[in-house]
């Protein structure tokens, strides 16, 4: 193995602990967020709850992918971190327009950003 390759190696390896970890704090952040929304009858607060949840979820499927041991096609996991990156933008733009939602935004942002890191690791 070449230093390059092994530098390589690292940086997709950082990368995808990286991507996991924001993940994580995602999923944390967002259903915190979705738990603090409760159901009253408004079509707005319903949205951002859904949001919410949808949001968490996505993250924490596509943590479980990155943390996988086991050899998963680089095909599966480039879709699940796109489909993750989209989910967190939309979160993040729908967490803009309500006052409390900050910190949810920003781990949806983090998120993103972290996804879009791991996806130039992969070319």
């Amino acid at each position: 193995m070449t230093t390059t390759t092994q530098q390589e190696l690292f940086r997709f390896l950082e990368d995808r602990f990286a991507c996991a970890q924001a993940c994580t704090e995602c999923a944390r952040a967002c259903a915190l967020r979705a738990s603090f929304d409760e159901r009253d009858g408004t079509e707005d607060r319903e949205h951002l709850r859904r949001r919410g949840i949808m949001c968490a979820e996505v993250c924490d499927a596509t943590c479980r992918v990155l943390s996988q041991q086991n050899q998963v096609d680089e095909s599966v996991i480039r879709v699940q971190v796109e489909w993750c990156r989209q989910a967190c933008l939309e979160g993040a733009h729908s967490f803009d327009r309500h006052p409390g939602a900050e910190e949810a935004a920003a781990a949806c942002r983090a998120c993103a950003r972290a996804c879009d890191a791991f996806l130039a690791t992969l070319g």
